[in-house]
């Protein structure tokens, strides 16, 4: 088995439902196509390189630093990993006449990511709208165009192959890294196989996945508004419970910190510093293998902030220094139930350590006093966030300082009925949470429909051509 057939067979997609995509007909006769992976086509079907259907296959250009009046240049940035484009902020650059005229888009062409850093970004296709084009735009030099030979494919039918996901597995399987760099080429993109009927019979299938996909997509976009309006009510639960306790009828006072308001008038209004031990983080030297070999310490990092963005605990890192490395630096050792906090890139993400860890200096952690429980602490944090805003407004590189941090108030109530905040949020987002993971998993089956969906129309196994009569998308 080649490699190429090794890793592109047969693995689902995510909520992948067979039964779904197979309601849809097959093609009267099929043919083996001599691709393991593709398995067999329909009989007026051939398999062609993408290199024996273009007439240009180039890199793109930089140019230099340019003001107004330069040229658009299209970067990786301005595509979606869909494929579509999102030109908000692109680059202006100075191109020679040469350059401009070598690297102009039309409508039709197809760019595809050739170098990423993520593997994940790596060929990335978006197709050059009419609306595009009329941008005046150029690709940049880490993108390769492709224009189609039109008697031989519609460029909207080798988007659909090559932003979907057997093109992208192809695509992954001939890149090449090198310095931790995912890398592809004209040469290997226009390796990638991909099964062709007539040029009519493209312009169908294209038609085809146009309005199923939109069906597919309006209801992705239905769950994911639900989504939103599910954490915004759990945000405003939090921030209610936190500031303004349990109790409708308690007496208020004004708290005298603008992003507090009223808050219960039994309450205190403290510094964090004053109710928790600040400590601050280090990175021992990574120069220094000794710090760093046999880690038996979790050392909280920017890296692990996937893990903050979704969780209230933390016992596990990426990274693990040592005794040793601790001894060499700044870093301390910070017991079980501190609350750490990102204080650079997403500040304010927070959690509780379950066992003794270190941080690095892009966090802070608070150890707190008797009086503050470290579960309330973090639900504090978790609704400042426009105060953390307010704070770091203006900064070329968002963080917040110490000066700033030691500023940050907060409210405090009794321990008790802390702890009532605290099992009333949690009682309460468990089942917010729970709607939410829902909705996820129906965006999750709905996607898995839509890829399976285009990889069947565009590899032959459904027949699609007399399917275009309006209809009802088959449930996935």
């Amino acid at each position: 088995m080649s490699r190429l057939g090794m890793g592109v067979a047969m693995s689902e997609p995510r909520g992948f439902n067979r039964q779904a995509v197979l309601r849809w007909p097959r093609y009267p006769s099929y043919r083996t196509s001599g691709v393991e992976w593709l398995r067999e086509i329909p009989a007026h079907w051939e398999v062609v390189r993408v290199k024996h259907v273009l007439t240009r296959n180039d890199g793109g250009v930089w140019g230099s630093e340019g003001g107004i009046e330069g040229t658009i240049v299209l970067r990786s940035t301005e595509q979606r990993v869909d494929g579509v484009w999102d030109i908000s902020d692109p680059a202006v650059r100075e191109l020679t006449p040469q350059e401009y005229a070598a690297a102009r888009l039309v409508e039709g062409d197809l760019v595809v990511t050739k170098s990423s850093g993520s593997a994940r970004h790596i060929g990335k296709t978006s197709l050059v709208t009419a609306e595009v084009e009329a941008l005046d735009c150029c690709h940049s030099n880490f993108m390769q165009r492709l224009r189609v030979r039109r008697t031989r494919v519609v460029p909207r039918y080798l988007w659909y192959v090559l932003n979907g996901d057997l093109g992208r597995r192809q695509f992954d399987y001939q890149s090449e890294t090198t310095t931790g760099l995912a890398n592809l080429s004209g040469k290997t993109i226009g390796m990638v196989r991909i099964a062709t009927p007539s040029v009519s019979e493209q312009s169908s299938i294209c038609g085809f996945l146009d309005r199923e996909t939109a069906k597919v997509d309006a209801l992705v976009a239905k769950q994911q508004e639900l989504i939103r309006l599910l954490q915004e009510r759990r945000s405003a639960l939090i921030s209610h419970a936190v500031t303004k306790g349990l109790d409708p009828d308690v007496a208020m006072k004004d708290s005298g910190v603008e992003w507090l308001g009223e808050i219960p008038a039994h309450w205190e209004v403290k510094r964090v510093k004053w109710a928790a031990r600040m400590e601050s983080g280090h990175t021992p030297d990574k120069k220094v293998d000794a710090y760093w070999n046999d880690g038996n310490v979790p050392w909280v990092s920017l890296r692990d902030t996937g893990h903050l963005k979704d969780h209230d605990y933390i016992s596990d890192t990426e990274y693990y220094t040592n005794e040793l490395g601790l001894r060499n630096s700044s870093a301390r050792l910070l017991p079980p139930r501190s609350v750490i906090f990102s204080r650079d890139a997403t500040i304010g993400l927070c959690a509780i350590t379950e066992r003794p860890m270190a941080v690095s200096q892009h966090f802070i952690a608070w150890i707190c006093h008797e009086t503050l429980l470290p579960e309330y602490l973090l639900r504090v944090f978790g609704v400042m966030q426009a105060e953390l805003v307010r704070l770091t407004m203006g900064a070329t590189l968002r963080t917040i300082g110490m000066p700033d941090v030691k500023t940050l108030t907060m409210p405090i109530p009794t321990l008790a009925e802390q702890d009532r905040i605290v099992a009333f949020v949690r009682k309460e987002t468990y089942a917010i949470d729970a709607l939410i993971a829902k909705a996820g998993q129906a965006i999750a089956l709905l996607n898995g429909y839509r890829t399976a969906l285009i990889s069947a129309a565009v590899t032959g196994k459904i027949n699609v051509r007399r399917a275009l009569e309006p209809t009802t998308t088959p449930n996935p």
